[in-house]
């Protein structure tokens, strides 16, 4: 008797095309899987750096970006660290210094940066996202756009090749003490010193003291200013009562210390005790070294050097320069002890 062959029913058709269809996706697809992908002409995805919060550095091909607050457009612009530099660089310093002065401060500005990124500081930020701003709260810098518009047609294409060259010489260099980013501060113009970090700021640093800088004083339009303050202006900025304007009584004004960088370190004004950076600030001198005159209702000061006088001297760098030593010369005699590193380890091991 012959057996009848059976023909497979419509629910078995349909569940032997749906295994078919599965072991042909896998042939397809595993190949892809197991063959490693070259890598293509797109710029690789952003890799994270930091976080604390809702901040973030991140690093692209481009290297380094840093998110900086431009405060007079209340906006964010993010650009490569040595971009980031060049605008600091062009700020804070004349273009008309030096080459090795203007590398030195390059390092420098490099420094400050990259010690905020490793230390996650977004002090004095007044938003979210961004690590620095454009002022002298932390570091002053000009977009590209801005510095087109300081600079008069055919004076920029000049200035930026300066500018460039002096990042680009000294590119991921930094300052260090021990294997770490200095807080490498600096100013306009000394008053022959540099101060120790202690007699100004609430801490000591030992790469920050004081030495000689006769340079500022010859090179400096900012070196000697005077300033008149009325007496009525006098009380309301240091709050206190009275003071006199004659003889040595505790309601006069009087030098208790100097600090090792010849600037007020104490003194007492209308009986009162101020620090010769309190005084400087409340009442907006341009420096701790100061004297006074008064003169009827108002009283004269005379400040000498122009800023808080701790770190690198612009002007004496300047003035270190033109005496023909290199920017490694100028920024291991203002910061006492430090050597000269590259960045990018540091921001790997970040």
């Amino acid at each position: 008797m012959l057996k009848k062959k059976r023909v497979p029913g419509r629910g078995a058709i349909l569940w032997m095309a749906v295994c078919l269809s599965s072991m042909l996706c896998v042939i397809l697809l595993v190949p892809g899987l197991l063959v490693k992908k070259i890598p293509g002409g797109e710029e690789p995805p952003p890799v994270q750096l930091a976080i604390d919060g809702s901040h973030q550095e991140t690093v692209t091909a481009q290297g380094l970006m840093i998110p900086v607050y431009l405060t007079k457009k209340d906006e964010i612009e993010t650009v490569p660290l040595e971009q980031y530099v060049k605008g600091v660089l062009a700020a804070e310093m004349p273009v008309e210094f030096e080459l090795e002065a203007l590398k030195a401060q390059a390092m420098a500005a490099r420094t400050y940066v990259i010690r905020r990124v490793l230390e996650k500081d977004y002090s004095n930020v007044p938003v979210n996202d961004a690590l620095v701003t454009d002022t002298t709260a932390h570091q002053a810098y000009l977009t590209d756009q801005e510095l087109r518009e300081k600079w008069t047609k055919g004076t920029y294409e000049t200035n930026m090749a300066k500018i460039d060259r002096a990042v680009n010489e000294t590119k991921d260099l930094i300052l260090t003490y021990e294997h770490k980013p200095i807080n490498a501060t600096f100013f306009s113009t000394s008053n022959g010193y540099t101060e120790n970090s202690e007699d100004y700021w609430p801490f000591m640093s030992p790469y920050l003291r004081s030495v000689p800088s006769p340079w500022d004083v010859k090179l400096s339009s900012r070196y000697q200013e005077t300033v008149d303050i009325t007496y009525k202006s006098m009380l309301q900025k240091l709050g206190v009562t009275s003071i006199a304007t004659t003889g040595t009584g505790t309601k006069s004004m009087k030098v208790l210390e100097w600090s090792m960088g010849h600037r007020i370190k104490k003194m007492t004004i209308g009986g009162k005790t101020f620090s010769g950076r309190e005084v400087r600030e409340k009442l907006g001198l341009a420096s701790s070294q100061f004297a006074w005159k008064w003169s009827g209702s108002k009283i004269t000061f005379t400040t000498y050097g122009y800023g808080h006088g701790v770190g690198l001297s612009q002007y004496g760098a300047n003035g270190m320069a033109k005496e023909g030593k290199t920017a490694a010369q100028i920024v291991t005699y203002y910061y006492t002890g430090i050597s000269i590193e590259k960045a990018t380890p540091f921001i790997q091991k970040s």
